[in-house]
């Protein structure tokens, strides 16, 4: 393999080993199989592109134009001009999915499901990273500068990723870079010679033109051996001294940051602040686990741990009300407002708290129907919520579960009757402070929505979609009248800011709301379990709707999991309350532009990774991901790639003779064979131009046949006499003596040639040069010496002459 070829290999391995730290924020990573091979088949092209030779500009072109045209079979294969050629469907393909990957990014919390909109953007941001880290360490050989791109991917994922990237991620990425580093070291010291070789790399050794490899012993070099001390020597202060520095801890919705625990931090605490805590938690440098669990349910997306239940307003703050509370009952009482229509699935969980998370609420599914828990614990019935009597804490503690998957459809919650007045008296209640903006917003946003679920979904994506809104755990939190206003207004918040602005508008349109505070589902563990941390700490709001109950929204982008019941109905889907099966809303993986009608809602949620066959809810099985496999979009891209090559093959064939046979002397200085590769191209040359090759001329006759039939100037046709004469010379002459400057002489007759054509001519003996078929020619010889090969190999000889041997008449008596 020459060194070009090592180093773009080393840059398309650097470019995935960074493009690994992507790997958390998605599920499943089978998009990662696919961005390997269309990053190997773009570098692949690049390596023929620079062995032919093109310009670094015409290198990169040819590049970009492979990275459109797989990115086109990919994902707008039935839009494309011939299933390849992106054409004005095909574009506007590429930006539906665009456009439906950025509202998927801030609409789904991390690990994302792969839809066809993330599944393009990932790819295509790998593949771009990977032509400009190629570019710079290939094309233009600067590895150096190469490390900026490899950065900015790393970094992006690493910044998205809760807790970061990790650091087995880092060090993948790092040894990434230093193998690209090394390969273009390796490149540049081997046009240096001896100048690096050990003791007794003389002059006379086979292996002297690569002494910087290896000294005497056969060991690494001085210069090598360094360099790979000195990377690994940062890769490991890198990785060390983050994990020796001290970090600051605070609580968890109940932790503060004194105490003893893991890390120093994390102490107990016996009232809660939920907004402060809540904001200091999702900030923690350290994603720290405060539970983790194990449960029964197939999809634990839904698997809110909710802790407590803020339903009073007073327009300063947002705050539990109080209330009575009482023994905890063997069964808890049935949701209000459930009804028995609703579909339901009962479910088992198991929790473990750390050891250092002590806060008098106790984290529970919703709804939960049974706890079993020991130690002293209180029941409030209207929150549904466990509260810790007498300095009863959640410190270290084990504890089971049952709970309430409730699965409301959209029609079900479309058409639920209006709550009763005690209960819209209670939770729709507004401070007079409560600036007009707020209600007047929510009255623009919601205008012409039929029912309170309509309105509902409006706020909601709003706030997640197309509102314009992000997410800054950074921004002050606030809780107060204004604070809404001002959050309204500059667009910019967490999931507080979200929560309790959506509560605040749908309780001045009259449905009844209120905020919940825990955690997200956290995220799934190798052995099984479930792990929550620091920074799955949430607020979102829950409304009530009569006949199913107080139902979760998700207004946060870019947190938690849009529901189900949160899209609106498709006409025509098995489950009258399905979601849309639009792509951005699929959660598993499509190979084509949109996904199947037939999905179903368990198919259109957020994170899961089962096929498009619509399955009951609480079967708990998934068929087989579907889709092409990554050898079938392999086999379809080099299928793509070979047809638009094979055009261009006789134009890369000739320019890559052309180069070889123009490069000056032979093999080992061999001058008479530069001479007469430079006689054979400018026949060739003639050739492409119209005047074909008669070989029983003598060297002189077919230059001035080529001079008259091309009407050649003075000066092209004596440059052509030049090269004839040298030829002449090295071929009958009793010591040849070398010739200088026929490749100049070569090139003066073909710019001589160019001159007398016509456009017509010109461009046919650039793009189909007749001399091409000196290329098929030597197919042909190589196929038939292969032939005969065969046939005279032994096991075939032995065959035939056995076959001979069993003839009529050949048989002896």
């Amino acid at each position: 393999m020459s060194g070009r070829a090592r180093l773009a290999l080393c840059a398309a391995v650097a470019t995935l080993c960074a493009a690994g730290a992507l790997l958390p924020l998605v599920d499943p990573i089978s998009w990662m199989f696919e961005a390997a091979i269309l990053l190997g088949l773009m570098t692949g092209v690049g390596a023929a592109a620079r062995r032919v030779p093109l310009a670094g500009p015409l290198t990169i072109a040819a590049q970009a134009l492979s990275a459109v045209l797989l990115m086109t079979l990919l994902f707008a294969r039935q839009e494309a001009i011939l299933g390849l050629l992106p054409g004005p469907d095909a574009l506007a393909e590429f930006g539906r999915l665009l456009r439906h990957g950025m509202q998927d990014v801030g609409r789904y919390a991390i690990p994302a499901p792969v839809t066809p909109g993330i599944r393009l953007l990932l790819i295509a941001g790998v593949l771009l990273i990977g032509l400009v880290v190629d570019a710079l360490a290939v094309t233009y050989r600067s590895a150096a500068p190469a490390g900026l791109p490899l950065l900015a991917l790393y970094s992006v994922a690493a910044g998205l990723s809760k807790g970061g990237a990790g650091w087995l991620l880092f060090l993948v990425a790092a040894a990434g870079y230093l193998l690209l580093l090394l390969a273009e070291g390796r490149d540049r010291l081997s046009q240096w010679g001896r100048v690096f070789g050990g003791p007794g790399a003389g002059a006379d050794r086979p292996d002297r033109g690569r002494g910087f490899a290896s000294g005497a012993d056969g060991q690494a070099s001085a210069p090598v051996r360094a360099g790979r001390r000195i990377g690994a020597v940062a890769l490991g202060i890198a990785v060390v001294v983050p994990a020796v520095l001290p970090s600051f801890d605070a609580g968890l919705l109940g932790g503060s940051g004194s105490g003893t625990g893991p890390g120093g931090g994390g102490g107990t605490i016996s009232a809660v602040n939920p907004l402060v805590s809540l904001q200091d938690s999702l900030n923690q440098p350290e994603d720290k686990e405060v539970l983790n669990y194990r449960t029964t349910a197939s999809d634990t997306r839904d698997l809110y741990l909710r802790i407590v239940a803020l339903d009073q307003f007073d327009g300063t703050t947002w705050k539990p009300s109080e209330r009575t509370v009482t023994d905890v009952p063997e069964e808890l009482p049935r949701p209000a407002g459930l009804s028995p229509a609703v579909s339901l699935n009962r479910i088992n969980t198991s929790i473990s708290t750390a050891e250092w998370y002590a806060q008098n609420w106790l984290p529970l599914p919703y709804p939960a129907s049974k706890v079993d828990i020991s130690g002293r614990w209180r029941f409030e019935p209207q929150g549904r919520t466990l509260v810790g009597d007498r300095g009863q804490n959640t410190h270290g503690l084990q504890y089971q579960v049952e709970s309430l998957q409730v699965r409301p459809t959209s029609q079900q919650l479309a058409a639920a009757p209006a709550p009763s007045a005690r209960l819209l008296r209670e939770y729709t209640k507004v401070p007079g402070s409560l600036p007009p903006v707020v209600r007047s917003t929510a009255r623009r946003v919601t205008r012409g929505a039929p029912t309170a679920y309509a309105k509902a979904v409006r706020l909601q994506d709003w706030f997640a979609v197309n509102g314009g809104f992000s997410y800054n755990t950074d921004v002050r939190a606030g809780s107060g009248s204004e604070a809404i206003a001002r959050f309204l207004r500059q667009k910019e918040g967490f999931c507080v800011h979200f929560s309790f602005s959506m509560a605040a508008m749908a309780r001045t349109l009259g449905i009844p709301a209120r905020v919940a505070v825990g955690f997200t589902p956290g995220t799934k563990q190798p052995d099984g379990t479930t792990s929550v941390g620091l920074k799955d700490a949430h607020a979102w709001p829950e409304l009530y709707f009569q006949g199913i109950g107080w139902t979760r929204f998700e207004p946060t982008p870019s947190r938690g999991s849009i529901p189900d019941y949160a899209y609106p109905d498709t006409p025509g889907t098995a489950d009258p309350g399905s979601p849309d099966p639009a792509p951005s809303r699929s959660e598993a993986p499509s190979e084509g532009p949109s996904t199947a009608p037939s999905c179903g809602p368990d198919e259109q949620r957020s994170g899961s990774g089962t096929g498009c066959v619509a399955l009951p809810a609480e079967s708990g099985t998934h068929p087989p991901e579907s889709g092409s496999s990554p050898w079938a979009i392999a086999g379809l891209a080099l299928a793509a790639l070979l047809v638009l090559l094979l055009p261009t093959a006789p134009l890369l064939w000739r320019v890559r003779t052309r180069s070889r046979r123009l490069a000056g002397g032979g093999p080992d200085g061999d001058f008479a064979a530069g001479v007469l590769a430079a006689w054979r191209e400018l026949l060739d040359t003639a050739w492409d131009f119209g005047i074909v090759p008669d070989e029983s001329l003598t060297p002189r006759k077919a230059a001035a046949r080529i001079s008259d039939i091309g009407e050649l100037q003075p000066e092209p046709a004596a440059a052509a006499h030049r090269v004839a004469a040298a030829v002449e010379q090295v071929l009958y002459a009793p010591q040849p003596q070398p010739v200088s400057g026929l490749t100049r002489d070569v090139q003066q007759v073909h710019a001589g040639l160019q001159t007398g054509a016509t456009r017509r001519l010109r461009l046919r003996a650039r793009l189909a040069p007749r001399s091409a078929a000196r290329l098929l020619w030597a197919w042909s010889a190589r196929w038939r010496a292969l032939l005969l090969r065969c046939r005279n190999s032994r096991p075939v000889a032995s065959v035939r002459r056995a076959a001979a041997a069993l003839r009529p008449g050949r048989q002896r008596a």
